[in-house]
């Protein structure tokens, strides 16, 4: 069979939500999370999202997510981050490949995801066309250690296999 593997990695700062600060709503995998503090981004800062994104992206060998969509376009401000995914995964069709798994891991003190991480799992899984089985997240906090530890950032990591489609 032939596959690609991808690795992503995205960190956001953390900010009371506006207009208290600068910070906007928080989502993780298009998922919104009650919070008082949310990412400081161009886009819409869903971290998990972006971090699979530049997965897939990364696997196909092209240019990551900063590149494809840069903070400098106009067109990027406030944008949903379920279509710089969605780009990425026509791009991943586009070259005959499909997602086969996606794993990643959101690293975030709190609030504790694991009440939406269901929510959060399907979907991924419809954004990505991946049966629900082959679609993983796991909650980390950081301890109370450093900037995330603190409350101060989300830090995600994913891997995402893609397989050629027959």
């Amino acid at each position: 069979m032939d596959i690609r593997i991808g690795h992503g990695y995205d960190l956001h700062r953390l900010e009371p939500i506006a207009p208290v600060g600068t910070g906007r709503p928080l989502r993780l995998g298009g998922v919104a999370i009650e919070s008082d503090r949310g990412p400081v981004a161009h886009s819409d800062g869903d971290a998990l999202l972006h971090a699979i994104t530049d997965a897939i992206l990364g696997s196909l060998g092209m240019p990551d997510i900063g590149q494809a969509f840069p903070d400098s376009d106009p067109r990027n401000e406030s944008r949903d981050s379920a279509d710089f995914f969605l780009s990425a995964v026509r791009l991943a069709r586009e070259a005959g490949y499909a997602v086969v798994n996606i794993d990643s891991t959101v690293v975030l003190e709190r609030p504790k995801i694991g009440p939406v991480k269901g929510a959060i799992r399907a979907s991924l899984a419809a954004l990505a066309g991946a049966d629900l089985s082959r679609v993983n997240v796991k909650g980390k906090t950081h301890e109370s250690i450093g900037p995330i530890g603190r409350g101060e950032a989300v830090e995600v990591h994913a891997v995402v296999l893609l397989g050629r489609v027959t």
